[in-house]
């Protein structure tokens, strides 16, 4: 890689490519198994909310301690894409099975591979420096996310081709998820270039506990991070219980709608989600990563104000809003966020703060479907209470990231 004059690295397009398409690949995953088909499957069955709830939390705890030592680990190797490599194909291998045997099976086969998935996602973010340059950052984020919901979208078009056109059913949708992720996933593997990085010896499994502990010591040194972290916790607490799969319980069974018109409502909020996404990259290197997920923020709580009022009023003409709304808030919290975990943490740390970074967000997915279970299964409500109870989420997140414009280095909204 040729050195520019400031003396920063300047990676190959190649490489910057391969990374971007690691972000349609996974995105197939995201919301084509958990996004929609899973909880679809489970709606088909007469299952209770909790038992998504159940998966994704299990999920969450293993993410939580296992996050910061892959991400750890791969500081002190060097490398990152060998451990990407594992993580995806234990994703992959996991998400053929689903819906072939019991329910059981298929729920335990999410959770692994929503382990595997999610701290496979702590290398890939920490690949990001070695992809771009600080100047480029935003833009190549926001590529990466504008070009996951190509990945969205591919994954609503496997959807159509397995059910409207063979009528293959559950199974041979999650077989072609899972040829699809792998398949898109293999540029990454063979293309994207690493800089030398020197190697340590790599810390054992036998000190999770220890690590985290550290590590969470580590990033209280680093102004603004734990600040961020928390408000991380709390928006990520509402938009990973919506992609999570309860968007679509949410539109089924308490809008009315049945899963065509579910994939067309996610169809209007991809086609938010990729100009949004490149927007929000050029936005983040103009005003800044901080300003730009504040507005996502302000976005969110409009999106679920109007979810609420369809359930609660029954037009279904705001529900519709919903998709737009959502998906450009989304595109533009994901091309924003990880660039301020990037700007807010020093380079020699950058796989440790960003193996805090999923702690986290799984977390959040930890907290944020058993809340909605305690909501709706617990205490009866209506699911309009549970997603209300999210806007709360969103709503203190929008307070916390207020405080870092106090933080030195980070552009003020």
């Amino acid at each position: 890689m040729p050195e520019s004059d400031a003396g920063t690295t300047h990676p190959s397009r190649r490489s910057t490519r391969s990374w971007v398409l690691y972000d349609l690949a996974n995105t197939t995953f995201a919301l084509g198994v958990v996004g929609l088909y899973f909880p679809a499957w489970l709606t088909d069955r007469g299952l209770a909310d909790s038992v998504l709830s159940l998966a994704e939390a299990t999920a969450g705890v293993v993410v939580i301690f296992l996050a910061p030592w892959v991400g750890a680990r791969s500081d002190a190797l060097g490398r990152r894409v060998p451990t990407l490599i594992g993580t995806t194909i234990i994703t992959v291998a996991a998400t053929s099975v689903l819906a072939s045997g019991p329910v059981w099976l298929s729920v335990v086969a999410l959770s692994v591979a929503l382990v595997a998935f999610n701290t496979g996602s702590v290398v890939y973010d920490a690949l990001l420096p070695d992809v771009s340059t600080s100047l480029t950052r935003g833009r190549v984020s926001g590529l990466g996310v504008g070009f996951g919901y190509i990945g969205s979208a591919l994954a609503l078009g496997i959807g159509v081709v397995t059910f409207d056109v063979f009528g293959a059913g559950y199974p041979a949708t999650f077989l072609a998820l899972a040829g699809a992720f792998l398949f898109f996933a293999l540029p990454t593997f063979a293309f994207v270039e690493e800089p030398p990085r020197p190697s340590l010896p790599p810390p054992g499994m036998a000190d999770l506990l220890r690590r985290l502990a550290r590590s969470w010591r580590l990033a209280a040194t680093f102004p603004g991070v734990v600040r961020f972290l928390v408000g991380r916790f709390l928006y990520t607490d509402a938009i990973n219980t919506l992609v999570g799969g309860f968007l679509a319980i949410y539109a089924i069974g308490e809008l009315g709608l049945d899963e065509s018109q579910v994939r067309a409502l996610l169809a209007t909020a991809i086609a938010a989600a990729i100009p949004g996404a490149f927007l929000a990259g050029r936005a983040v290197s103009r005003f800044g990563a901080l300003t730009v997920l504040r507005a996502a923020m302000v976005g969110w709580l409009v999106a679920l104000g109007a979810g609420v009022y369809a359930g609660v009023s029954g037009e279904l003409t705001v529900a519709w809003a919903i998709g737009p709304l959502g998906g450009m808030a989304l595109g533009t919290t994901w091309s924003a966020d990880r660039v301020l975990m990037a700007d807010l943490s020093p380079s020699i740390h950058l796989g440790e703060m960003y193996g805090l970074y999923a702690t986290v967000g799984r977390f959040a997915t930890i907290v944020g479907p058993l809340v909605w279970a305690l909501i709706v299964d617990g205490l009866g409500l209506a699911r309009t209470w549970a997603l209300g109870a999210l806007g709360v989420f969103v709503l203190a997140a929008l307070i916390v990231l207020r405080g870092l414009e106090r933080t030195p280095g980070i552009a003020r909204g």
